[in-house]
């Protein structure tokens, strides 16, 4: 399996730091943001790595990462992402990249306590689909959130909610097999003018072909100031496993 971190957009919620800097690049207590998620993706077996960046320090990535032996990676790549499509359309170009194999695919600013390391593998096993790893949170309409049937089987993902059905939401945590990419082809820009990967997500569900699992220990973002502040005491205080 391939690992894919999505790593673009402009920052703007992190300026004034952005404007010299990819936010992915900011400092998380004592490394890069990026560090965290190739760190989970090695822990889980993945050392073939594309990131997705764009914007005009994009060339920063090399300048730290070069090509990605330091970080325990056998082989790094880079895609350029042009504009702000969203998600599923920075998605689209890994698609030489992962050759019509299973990808793993993170968000680039999303920073756990522990790992992925047993949904990867259930994956790995899984003959075909795709797979989200949820966690509960207090302030699910910041997310997309699951909706359960009473035998506990996601029946919709909902973005955003203003009257969320559940408390669980999709982490930046997503695995998909090759079909992905077809499926990416077929979206339409949402209400933000973005490809939803929200709108991936129910693809596969309404296909009977999305699993889940649940992350254990605490999980942020780091796409704001006070959720960059978080992810950093965070670390600082308990660690996190791939660090």
């Amino acid at each position: 399996m391939k690992g894919i971190i999505l790593a673009g957009g402009l920052g703007t919620r992190l300026r004034p730091m952005t404007l010299v800097t990819n936010k992915h690049l900011l400092p998380v207590y004592d490394r890069p943001m990026v560090y965290y998620p190739i760190g989970t993706l090695v822990s889980a077996g993945i050392t073939e790595v594309l990131i997705v960046t764009g914007g005009e320090h994009a060339g920063d990535f090399f300048k730290l990462l070069r090509n990605g032996k330091d970080v325990g990676l056998k082989h790094l790549e880079y895609a350029y992402q042009e504009g702000e499509g969203g998600i599923a359309d920075a998605l689209k170009l890994a698609e030489d990249f992962a050759d019509g194999g299973k990808i793993c695919v993170i968000l680039g600013d999303n920073i756990i306590e522990n790992n992925i390391n047993r949904a990867v593998e259930d994956f790995r096993n899984q003959d075909r689909g795709a797979k989200v790893l949820l966690k509960k949170v207090d302030d699910p309409e910041r997310f997309g959130v699951a909706r359960f049937d009473e035998a506990g089987k996601i029946t919709e993902i909902i973005e955003k909610p203003k009257d969320p059905p559940s408390d669980m939401a999709v982490t930046g945590f997503y695995m998909y097999d090759g079909r992905v990419f077809d499926i990416c082809r077929t979206l339409k820009p949402s209400g933000r003018g973005e490809l939803e990967i929200t709108d991936v997500n129910n693809d596969y569900l309404d296909k009977g072909e999305l699993t889940y699992s649940e992350l254990t220990g605490w999980w942020t973002d780091a796409g704001t100031i006070p959720s960059l502040h978080r992810a950093t005491n965070l670390v600082a205080e308990t660690g996190a496993n791939n660090a």
